[in-house]
């Protein structure tokens, strides 16, 4: 039995992080000791992640008298390289990492963002001391590859498993050890939920809205106001009912808030719900009782495509083009980017797409989905195999 070590993970007020954990979970079952080095501890014991693995504090305030402290700052005033500072937070960490653990970093994107030299140097410092490193579930934009330093970090892991063909492509050609599965949320279970008064069952459509998106958008107000026109829209010209699904709720970065603004401003019209916080299982059984998604959260469009619900996905990165193109053969017409968004009537466009498209994209998702899912129960031997038996 191996001890494995997830790490990069932010918290599971982010239900999408939530949903990584369980599914690793469930694909690893049986593999070893499993630990979770988390970002917020907190927010795991409260959606109960403590019943499925070992959570622990992955990251602490910095000691500013250690000799570590002072080799960051000077990096920081030098060179302006915030990474080597950001990542002290982490170093405790080294002490649930033994010299015989797989350590996995399970951030997903985390190769997307800004601070992706954080990353790097995480990954460094764990790998200083693991047995072996796995990259698991990523999305990593190519056009990151080009930096020499990022790339050779990718080609230091032991063993990538991307979710995606577009990643895939690219990341293979720096490390060798590159496979394509699909992401581990596609494993979530589905809770049985008590729909609220005003959701129909397979005659709603779910919403999904998260202020990250609206901050990529090129055109200020754009996305609120495509929202709206579709809502508009959807009342005025269908019997479908609406329900408002956030599925990340941090105090800096709440899907409620534009939700809450959507749902005061259709409210009166007694066609709009809103669906509280919940855990990723509960908002699943939400998001498959829809009968279109249309969602800006991955994770919330993994938790719809893979309960065969016809999706639109408000996308900004690699990892929702990547997933649809693998699903679909194509992202176009599943993936509208918010940067694209110019005019109000684009969603909506997009939108009446899907819907006239409903039964083939239904079809479409119970013939292949199950068999989709299913390729992840080999990632087991996979590891199984890189590692060896113990």
């Amino acid at each position: 039995m191996r001890d494995i070590v997830l790490y990069s993970h932010s918290g599971s007020k982010n239900h999408g992080c939530e949903a990584i954990v369980r599914g690793t979970a469930k694909i690893l079952d049986g593999m070893g000791r499993i630990s979770l080095l988390s970002h917020e501890k907190d927010e795991d014991l409260l959606y109960k992640i403590d019943e499925i693995v070992d959570v622990k504090q992955g990251k602490f305030s910095i000691n500013k008298k250690s000799v570590d402290f002072l080799k960051a700052y000077m990096a920081l005033k030098l060179k302006n390289d915030t990474s080597k500072m950001d990542v002290l937070q982490f170093k405790d960490g080294l002490n649930s990492i033994k010299e015989d653990s797989i350590a996995i970093s399970i951030g997903g994107d985390t190769y997307c963002y800004s601070d992706v030299y954080n990353q790097v140097e995480l990954h460094k410092m764990y790998g200083k001391k693991a047995y072996k490193t796995v990259l698991w579930g990523c999305s990593v934009e190519p056009k990151l590859l080009e930096d020499k330093k990022i790339a050779q970090d990718i080609k230091d892991y032991d063993l990538i498993i991307t979710r995606e063909s577009i990643s895939y492509e690219a990341l293979k050609k720096v490390n060798k050890n590159t496979y394509l599965y699909p992401d581990p949320a596609f494993q979530l279970d589905k809770s049985d939920v008590k729909l609220p008064k005003g959701f129909i069952e397979n005659n709603t459509v779910g919403i999904n809205l998260s202020p990250l998106v609206i901050k990529k958008e090129n055109s200020e107000g754009i996305t609120l106001k495509n929202y709206e026109n579709l809502i508009e829209h959807i009342i005025q010209n269908t019997d479908m009912n609406i329900a408002l699904i956030p599925h990340v709720v941090w105090e800096h970065n709440d899907d409620r808030e534009p939700l809450k603004y959507l749902y005061d401003k259709f409210k009166d019209t007694n066609r709009v719900v809103m669906i509280e916080d919940a855990n990723c299982m509960e908002l699943k059984g939400y998001i498959s009782k829809c009968r279109f998604f249309i969602g800006a959260r991955t994770h919330a469009t993994i938790a719809a495509y893979s309960t065969c619900v016809p999706t639109l996905v408000v996308g900004y990165s690699v990892k929702a083009r990547g997933i649809a193109k693998d699903l679909f053969d194509t992202y176009d017409n599943y993936v509208l980017p918010v940067q694209s968004l110019d005019t109000k009537n684009d969603l909506l466009n997009a939108f009446k797409w899907i819907k006239s498209n409903e039964n083939a994209i239904k079809l479409n998702l119970k013939r292949n989905i199950k068999s989709y899912k299913n390729k992840s129960s080999e990632v087991f031997k996979i590891i199984l195999n890189m590692v060896g038996d113990k």
